[in-house]
């Protein structure tokens, strides 16, 4: 039986190296609005998941995207949805952003 091939995930530590070392990353915050007026991550790009096929052509396929959510359920069907169509560089955030807040910065605002 052949199993399905995981996807590239990222913990919050080894984003938060990528991010200080001014690696080019995009991060990609796929909640709804009011979720990310709440907390989001600097500099994030906010295309709530259900908008992600309105806007994956204006996406750099050459780029590293680090896609996040809450806790990583709505990212994980996102990076699947960016793998589909070509952006083999895209990986899901451990545990969101709700992880983020927890391990790197506790100054964020938890919901």
């Amino acid at each position: 039986m052949q199993t399905k091939p995981s996807l590239p995930e990222i913990s919050p530590q080894e984003l938060k190296h990528k991010l200080d070392d001014n690696e080019s990353v995009l991060l990609l915050d796929v909640r709804e609005q009011n979720e990310y007026d709440i907390v989001h991550i600097e500099g994030a790009l906010l295309v709530p998941l259900n908008t992600l096929p309105h806007h994956i052509d204006n996406l750099p396929s050459d780029q590293e995207i680090v896609v996040y959510c809450h806790h990583g359920q709505r990212s994980l069907y996102a990076t699947a949805y960016l793998h589909q169509n070509g952006f083999t560089e895209s990986k899901n955030l451990v545990g969101g952003i709700d992880q983020w807040a927890v391990e790197i910065d506790p100054t964020l605002r938890r919901y």
